[in-house]
C-alpha cells in the first residue's frame, strides 16, 4: 500500500490517535514492521512491487493463471451424474455381504445419454452442463482416505487427514501471488461452518496467505459479504495517518526484537484490508448486472438464484486478478431420499455452472481459469438402510468423479474408469495427492519444490506424495 510521506509524528499527535480508541494495542505490537523483512516467497517477483502478495514467476510456463473450485460439499453420487453404470440397475434389490454386514444393491432411477463429439456420459439431472462436454476432462477413479466427511474434506481442501495445514488456495497464492494488489490472493463464499476456518486457514503460511471467507453456508449469497470491511468511525486520510503512525511506531519495536513471520503477515493483511475499503465493495455489488447477464446464470430466480450469484462473482474475481476462488455449495450428503433429493440439488446449480463455463469462455478466460467440480468422495452402490422411497447410498471413499474444465485440460476426455457397480476404481485411479500435484503443475508450479520450513522440516501440499496426471494436459 503506498502511503504518505513518512516523517516522525509529533508525540502529542500519538498520544491523541492512541486515546481516541482508534488504534488498539495489540495493532501497535503487529502492525508497521518493514516489509521487506517478509519470508521469501518460493520464486522471484517478476516486477519491481514488494510484498508477498505480488504476481511471483512460476517454475515453468503455466497453462493457468487462476483456479475456481466449484465444493459440492457432502459426496454427490458419481454413478447417478457422470459414471453410468447398467450392471448395477440389474442388480439392484440384490442382496451381499460386505464388511461382514448385509448390503442391498441399489439401481440408478437416472437416465443417461451421450453428449459432445465426444461423448461423455451425463444424467437427464444435469441437461445443461452436458452441452458443455466437449469442454471438460471426468476424472473417475478419485480415491481418499477417509470415510468421514471432516476428514476427507481435510485431505481435499488442505493436503492432510487428520493435521491442521495450509489450504489449497493458501498454497497457490504463496507460490504465485496474485494479479490484484486491493484484492485477496485467496476467496472462499460460504464456507461450510461446521467444518470452520480449518478448511481455508494459513496455518503456519504467512498469515497473508489465509483465505478470506465470504459468508458461510447458512447466509443467502445477497447477504455475504466479507467481515468488518468498512470502518464507520474514520475517514479514509485517517486510516492512512493511523497506519502510518501504527508503521513508524512498530519499526521501532522491530529493531528491539527479532523478526516474526506471523506478526509480518498481520501487518500485510491490515494494509490489504484498507486497499480493500473500495475496491471489495465494488466487487461483491451486483446492481451493475445487465440482465441478461442475470437471467444467464439463474442469478434472479428460484432455484438457482443463490449459486448463480456465487458463479457471476467467481467470474468478476476472475476478471478481477483474484488468484483462488473457492465456491461452496452444501446439502450433497444423500443417506436418505437420495431420489428426489439429489435432483433438487443438481436444479439449483445446473444453469449457473453452465453459464460460468460459457461466460469464462465468451470473455477469453477459459483458456487460462482452471474450473475445478468435485466433492470430498463419492457414493457407494448399496442402499443406506431398506430400499424404499427414503433409501439413499452411504459414503465412498474408494472411487468418485470429479472434472475439470479449460486452464490446459483436454476437454471431452475420460479419464479412469472404475468396476461394473462404480464402487472401485480399476484402471487410471487418481489419489487426492495426484489432484493437488496436478493443480499445481497447470499453474506452473512444481509441487515438490513449493515449501515452507516449520517445525524443523520442509511442509508442502502433497507432503512426501503426488504424482502429476500427465494424460489429462493438453
Amino acid at each position: 500500500m503506498t502511503l504518505p510521506h513518512e516523517n516522525e509524528t509529533p508525540l502529542v499527535t500519538r498520544r491523541q490517535l492512541l486515546r481516541s480508541g482508534a488504534l488498539g494495542f495489540g495493532s501497535l505490537a503487529l502492525a508497521g514492521l518493514a516489509a521487506d523483512q517478509l519470508a521469501a516467497a518460493p520464486a522471484a517477483a517478476s516486477n519491481t512491487q514488494t510484498g508477498p502478495l505480488v504476481p511471483k514467476t512460476p517454475h515453468f510456463l503455466p497453462r493457468a493463471k487462476r483456479v475456481i473450485f466449484l465444493y459440492m460439499w457432502g459426496g454427490p453420487s458419481q454413478m447417478d451424474l457422470f459414471d453410468p453404470k447398467p450392471d448395477l440397475n440389474a442388480m439392484h434389490g440384490k442382496e451381499f455381504k460386505f464388511d461382514g454386514a448385509k448390503r442391498i444393491y441399489k439401481g440408478s432411477p437416472v437416465r443417461f445419454a451421450q453428449h459432445g463429439e465426444s461423448g461423455l456420459n451425463f444424467s437427464h439431472l444435469l441437461p445443461n452442463l452436458a452441452t458443455q462436454a466437449d469442454e471438460m476432462c471426468m476424472m473417475h477413479a478419485l480415491h481418499t482416505d477417509s470415510q468421514s466427511h471432516t476428514n476427507a474434506s481435510l485431505i481435499l481442501l488442505t493436503g492432510a487427514t487428520n493435521f491442521v495445514r495450509p489450504s489449497v488456495g493458501s498454497w497457490v497464492v504463496y507460490g504465485l501471488g496474485t494479479e490484484n494488489q486491493s484484492l485477496p490472493g485467496f476467496v472462499t463464499i460460504k464456507p461450510q461452518r461446521s467444518l470452520g476456518s480449518r478448511m481455508y486457514s494459513n496455518v503456519f503460511l504467512p498469515a497473508i496467505y489465509q483465505g478470506t471467507p465470504v459468508g458461510h453456508d447458512k447466509t443467502p449469497t445477497a447477504e455475504a459479504r466479507i467481515r468488518n470491511l468498512k470502518n464507520a468511525r474514520a475517514s479514509a486520510a485517517e486510516q492512512r495517518e493511523q497506519l502510518r503512525l501504527i508503521r513508524q511506531l512498530n519499526r521501532e519495536f522491530g529493531q528491539q526484537t527479532a523478526a516474526d513471520r506471523q506478526a509480518e503477515g498481520m501487518i500485510q493483511s491490515l494494509e490489504l484490508a484498507f486497499r480493500m475499503q473500495t475496491s471489495a465493495n465494488e466487487l461483491f455489488d451486483l446492481s451493475d448486472e445487465p440482465a441478461h447477464m442475470l437471467k444467464m446464470y439463474g442469478a434472479d430466480a428460484e432455484p438457482t438464484k443463490d449459486f448463480g450469484q456465487q458463479c457471476i462473482l467467481a467470474r468478476r474475481m476472475a476478471e478481477a486478478g483474484v488468484r483462488f476462488i473457492q465456491l461452496n455449495h452444501s446439502g450433497w450428503d444423500h443417506h436418505a431420499k437420495i431420489d428426489s433429493g439429489l435432483p433438487k440439488r443438481c436444479s439449483q446449480v445446473d444453469v449457473p455452472i453452465t453459464a460460468l463455463l460459457k461466460d469464462l469462455k465468451a470473455r477469453g478466460l477459459l483458456d487460462d481459469t482452471l474450473v475445478l467440480f468435485g466433492s470430498e468422495f463419492g457414493r457407494t452402490a448399496f442402499a443406506d438402510g431398506e430400499l424404499g422411497p427414503n433409501v439413499g447410498r452411504a459414503h465412498n471413499r474408494h472411487a468418485f468423479t470429479v472434472w475439470m474444465a479449460g486452464g490446459g485440460v483436454k476437454g471431452g476426455m475420460n479419464y479412469g474408469t472404475t468396476d461394473e457397480f462404480g464402487a472401485k476404481g480399476v484402471e487410471n485411479r487418481v489419489h487426492v495427492h495426484d489432484l493437488h500435484a496436478t493443480l499445481m503443475h497447470l499453474l506452473g508450479l512444481n509441487h515438490e519444490k513449493v515449501t515452507y520450513p516449520y517445525a524443523g522440516r520442509d511442509f508442502r501440499l502433497t507432503d512426501v506424495y503426488g504424482n502429476v496426471v500427465k494424460d489429462i494436459l493438453a
